[in-house]
């Protein structure tokens, strides 16, 4: 057998791990196995590349290589180790931008080095677009960020004309390309890459808090495009894979997470929701009607009389790191005879899978934890709906409100339990910057106050009653 034939039968397990890796990540119950796949995939690919011969060459630069290689190395895995839950999207993100940089350099100097020999004009147009993909994904993945991490406002960044000058710079962008197909001009290569920079800031600004989850997948798998196309441009197999699963997954991912907010992608991309808040942040409504405020300790006594219990988890719980009290205090019910289970949104925290990850590393039975529909389908019959963190996700206003930004979007449906208990550090609205009418509803009351803190006192209280 020979080295390019045993590189690509390599190259095609690392492959087939990749997509293995997929399809764990499916199940909270299988997801870090599937992460161990796709990472034993890469390195298998990498060390097989160090063997590859390229036009009967071996690998240049190879101490080069290893030195990259060591920087990214000492610079991820403390990150990636000490990075808390509640930042888990920002680090999505920059890992999104950081792999459309790079698909985005390979680009580059691609062109630089095919300049002189006159390739075929798609070759020149892969490299092209590889530029624009990942200069978008990179300065859009940084401007996410930035909202995620609070570095700037995650509110929408609008101004007069914005959607006709993003479409400008548009359209900017795809005539460079033309004209760099037909003249190969290095310097405006670069003015391609400044307006890609400018278009993928200028494509992020109008998107809220609210929809930034939705941008990061999208973000993700134009990610994957780019990484396509540089496998294109250098004859990668497993780049074209690679790139190519990252692209269709990310786009899947991005719509599911449209359906499950009840809203479609151009509705989310364009109509910069969550740009006004609504919501007074007041106890009193203009109305009369004021919400009804409990302790701890009530909260307790109520849960010690139910028989059924479902506890909603949102971004308050991964903010608070509540999850290991929470899984306390279901153990503790369960002792009584209480039967517990979680329900969970497909969009609750700030990424898909938020919630089940943080509840799976707090040791949560996966067995408890019920997806929207079938949770939906319980609550009539359950005594008590224990809201920590969730707000969005729980509004009914979604279902009655037609004027609400936020209506058509699938919800928990808390107010069907015969009681409702609303774990809220304060009346601030949630990322949809609207009221809740739960939050009135005769039947619910609320316990302010950090989520730990609070789940921390009920629990001492359950366990004395």
């Amino acid at each position: 057998m020979s080295r390019d034939t045993a590189i690509n039968l390599i190259y095609l397990v690392a492959a087939t791990s990749f997509i293995v890796a997929l399809k764990g990540l499916g199940s909270p119950k299988r997801a870090r196995q599937g992460n161990l796949v796709a990472a034993a995939g890469m390195l298998l690919a990498i060390v097989a590349t160090f063997f590859k011969h390229v036009d009967g060459h071996a690998l240049y630069h190879v101490p080069l290589i290893l030195l990259a290689m060591f920087i990214g190395l000492i610079v991820a895995v403390p990150v990636a180790r000490f990075v808390k839950m509640t930042a888990m999207p920002q680090l999505v993100a920059i890992f999104n931008g950081v792999g459309g940089g790079a698909a985005a350099l390979v680009s580059i100097t691609e062109f630089v080095h095919i300049k002189s020999t006159h390739p075929a004009t798609y070759v020149t147009l892969e490299v092209l677009l590889g530029v624009l993909i990942g200069t978008v994904s990179f300065s859009g993945s940084a401007i996410a960020f930035a909202k995620l991490q609070e570095l700037m406002t995650g509110r929408p960044v609008t101004y007069p004309g914005q959607q006709a000058i993003n479409g400008v710079v548009g359209l900017g962008a795809a005539v460079l390309i033309i004209i760099i197909l037909v003249s190969s001009s290095t310097p405006l290569l670069w003015v391609l890459l400044g307006v890609s920079f400018l278009l993928g800031i200028a494509f992020v600004l109008p998107i809220g808090g609210a929809d930034v989850p939705v941008l990061i997948s999208l973000l993700n798998s134009f990610t994957g495009l780019a990484v396509a196309a540089s496998g294109f441009t250098l004859g990668s197999n497993l780049l074209i894979v690679a790139g190519t699963l990252v692209g269709a997954s990310g786009i899947l991912l991005t719509r599911l997470m449209s359906a499950a907010m009840g809203r479609s992608l151009p509705n989310i991309l364009f109509s910069a929701f969550g740009s006004v808040v609504t919501a007074s942040g007041d106890a009193t409504r203009a109305d009369g009607r004021s919400v009804r405020s409990g302790s701890p300790e009530d909260a307790a006594i109520l849960l010690g009389f139910a028989s059924r219990v479902v506890i909603i988890p949102g971004y308050g719980l991964a903010v608070a790191q509540a999850q290991h009290v929470v899984r306390e205090l279901a153990e503790e019910l369960e002792k009584k005879g209480i039967e517990v289970f979680f329900a969970i949104h497909p969009v609750a925290g700030r990424m898909p899978g938020h919630m089940n990850v943080l509840l799976a590393e707090a040791n949560v039975p996966y067995e408890q934890l019920k997806e929207m529909d079938e949770a939906n389908s319980e609550l009539a019959t359950t005594d008590v709906a224990l809201v920590v963190g969730a707000n969005d996700t729980v509004n009914p206003a979604a279902t009655d409100d037609k004027t609400s930004p936020i209506y058509g979007m699938p919800i928990i449906h808390a107010d069907l339990a015969e009681n409702v208990l609303f774990l809220k550090r304060s009346m601030r609205p949630g990322f949809a910057g609207i009221e809740n009418e739960l939050l009135y509803n005769p039947k619910t009351t609320l316990i302010f106050g950090d989520a730990k803190d609070t789940l921390t006192k009920i629990l001492a209280s359950v366990k004395t009653s």
